[in-house]
């Protein structure tokens, strides 16, 4: 049953019921005055010979939602498995998998719901698939492979090598050999999901495939899982959430940009759909194929090949460097902004490159990762920044609207017309968002012609500006259709969508991810500049027309740094051997294993204090000797909403005596909360193998 993480109730419940239920059924339980839904988790046991009464005043079952076939022993051990793992209730996990809908239906109207379509059968192959692409060499042999091996399979192809066409083949004979099969494709984010719905209804016909994201209504979310649980569906696409689908026919997992943070759950129980996924794999003796043009490490060193003592890595390195039917990957030119005059936004070189561009008929693409029009509103009389009073951070001016928003918390206001502090009423924007750098563009721009006489096109593709239904397709359909010459935007431009016309990518202001205090900062921008290089050039018969190449420009400070080395190679393999060098001398994943213990208070003091208790209270665990817990820190944001947060970083070379001390530390925590240094403490969490420290 779902209860929340700290209420101190167990992991199962017991009830009483007039007949014995099969384990997996969904049932409804009261739980206080509520009537709830739960799964039937174990066979039933009798209370005969444990020394408790026999009517020991359990509750009785409700209703079972039996016209609802059982979540299947492998569903429930993924769930029992994650729970354990991440530190979470199993009830927490198991109903959060479940759609929200589910939980308020009577018998009666899910039988009736059930009737609508639970037709299943063959799928055919639609004409698109009878006129089948050629294969790549490449592409063929990592086919035979993943046809001839099992388990884990790390498909390394740069961006336009033919990923999805592999992942296509793998589906397509897998639902031709085995007619009760399914397959799992999961991406990273909602906005991925339409183009690839599309690619594979296209090839197997609307029926067969369904999607599960929380971009849905909850009608459609429940109409998918039942289709996926009844076996009706025979491919469900998805989001991180997918992993946890009850698919009975479960034979293949395809992660796609498998590197992708976003695949780490960021609230309540925080599990790493990819890593739950090559579990999930192994479980049910599904294949599972990551995908990517720039690996996460941890995936890379577990795909190394044995060499040496080394006996190499649990996955199956299949690498497809060349681009089909694109143009050789962009060449890759640094400009080092020390020798540009200062608050240069945009070089003299690039504005040149891109009016190049403009007279060909062709596209650009700027990145900047930072929405609005600029990070911070400022005065210069007295030194007043637009800070967020809930917060340790700046609102962020958005002058399309005229807000001052802070993108922690959401507290928004209207810009004051002159300086809170001081009066003074210059008060002016310091620094560059992606709306600013829009505007910018269009001012340097205002006087250019594109080839038809008409004045240029700049579009902004962010959060903000896909905030209404359909803007994002929308936006998208008009890069596509030419109807753009410049395209500004966040990283939300740079994954997975495929431009035809972009011959130039420029990134703006990288650096910050250099230096940062976070050591996954540089492998995220290595990954999000090779990403974004991918979408230029990606049609070779288009650059042949227009006589066209297509680059790569980076603005930076730090040009000789050895990220943009590699970069400049396009040498993901260089770029990830001096990271692990790097990780392996300081003892960082993957060669050791982390969690956070973070604490939210009204007070620092008092989040900190509750955490280095819990580190004293550690001291006598099993497993302690071999996990080192470092001092409680702030976050790096250590206010939002008016809450005080702090971390502890906890670090082991054993992954087993991480998780056994975890899972000690548990009952000790719920006590200490109890206590007078835990009253002022708002929550508590453990985050296993964090994506951000």
């Amino acid at each position: 049953m779902q209860t929340p993480a700290h209420a101190a109730l167990g992991d199962l419940l017991s009830y009483a019921g007039a007949a014995p239920l099969v384990p997996g059924t969904l049932v409804r339980v009261p739980l206080g005055r509520r009537e709830v839904l739960g799964v039937v988790w174990n066979e039933p046991t009798s209370l005969a010979g444990t020394g408790a009464e026999p009517d020991m005043a359990l509750k009785p079952v409700g209703a079972a939602l039996d016209a609802l076939a059982p979540l299947g022993e492998a569903w429930r051990d993924l769930v029992a498995f994650a729970a354990r793992y991440y530190q979470r209730s199993i009830g927490e996990i198991a109903l959060a998998a479940l759609p929200p809908q589910l939980r308020d239906l009577t018998t009666t109207q899910l039988a009736r719901r059930l009737k609508r379509k639970t037709t299943t059968g063959p799928v055919a192959q639609t004409a698109e698939a009878a006129n089948l692409i050629a294969l790549s060499p490449e592409q063929t042999a990592a086919l035979a492979r993943i046809e001839a091996e099992s388990g884990t399979f790390l498909l390394v192809g740069s961006t336009g090598s033919g990923k999805t066409e592999v992942y296509l083949r793998c589906v397509a004979d897998l639902l031709a050999r085995d007619p009760e099969a399914q397959a799992l494709v999961m991406v990273p984010e909602i906005n991925l999901t339409p183009q690839l719905e599309a690619r594979f209804k296209a090839r197997f016909g609307d029926e067969a495939v369904v999607s599960l994201h929380s971009g849905m209504t909850n009608p459609q979310r429940l109409a998918s899982w039942l289709a996926a649980h009844s076996g009706a569906a025979r491919i469900v696409l998805g989001t991180r959430m997918a992993v946890f689908a009850s698919i009975p026919g479960l034979k293949l997992i395809v992660v796609d940009e498998e590197h992708d943070p976003s695949y780490k759950q960021q609230e309540g129980a925080r599990y790493s759909a990819r890593d739950l996924a090559v579990w999930r794999g192994q479980r049910e003796g599904a294949k599972v194929i990551l995908g990517s043009a720039t690996p996460s490490l941890e995936s890379w060193h577990q795909s190394r090949p044995a060499e040496g003592g080394d006996p190499g890595g649990r996955y199956v390195r299949l690498e497809m460097p060349s681009r089909i039917g694109a143009g050789e990957l962009p060449a890759v030119r640094l400009v080092d902004m020390n020798l540009q005059p200062p608050k240069t936004v945009l070089s003299g070189a690039l504005l040149d490159a891109i009016g190049q561009r403009i007279a060909r008929g062709e596209q650009s693409m700027i990145f900047l990762n930072r929405r609005g029009y600029a990070p911070v509103l400022a005065c210069g009389d007295c030194g007043w920044k637009s800070e967020c009073p809930h917060c340790s951070a700046y609102r962020v001016f958005h002058k399309i609207d005229r807000t001052l928003r802070c993108h922690h918390c959401g507290f928004t206001e209207r810009v004051p017309r002159a300086c809170p502090a001081c009066g003074n009423p210059d008060i002016a924007p310091v620094g560059r968002g992606t709306e600013r750098l829009e505007e910018h563009l269009g001012e340097l721009f205002a006087a250019v012609k594109r080839p038809d006489g008409s004045a240029v096109r700049i579009a902004r593709i962010d959060a903000d500006s896909t905030k209404k239904q359909g803007a994002l397709e929308s936006q998208l359909a008009a890069v596509h259709a030419g109807e753009v010459d410049v395209l500004v935007g966040t990283q939300m431009i740079a994954k997975g969508h495929d431009f035809r016309r972009i011959t130039l990518v420029a990134a703006v202001n990288p650096d910050g991810a250099l230096f940062s205090s976070d050591f996954r900062a540089p492998e995220r921008l290595f990954s999000l500049l090779m990403q974004s290089a991918g979408r230029a050039g990606r049609d070779a018969a288009y650059l042949a027309a227009q006589g066209a190449t297509a680059e790569m420009w980076i603005q930076t400070f730090h040009s000789q740094h050895p990220l943009f080395m590699a970069l400049r190679k396009h040498d993901y393999a260089a770029f990830a051997k001096q990271q692990l060098d790097e990780r392996q001398a300081a003892a960082m994943p993957p060669f050791a294993f982390q969690a956070l213990l973070r604490a939210d208070a009204r007070e620092q003091s008092v989040a900190q204090a509750f955490l280095n208790i819990a580190a004293d209270a550690a001291e006598a665990l099993p497993g302690a000797d071999i996990v080192t817990r470092y001092p409680a820190v702030p976050l790096s944001i250590q206010r939002v909403a008016n809450v005080e947060r702090a971390q502890m970083l906890i670090e082991s070379p054993s992954r087993a005596a991480l998780q056994r001390l975890l899972a000690s530390w548990q009952p000790l925590l719920h006590e200490l909360r109890r206590t007078p240094e835990g009253k002022g403490v708002i929550r508590w969490l453990v985050d296993v193998d964090p994506h951000s420290i």
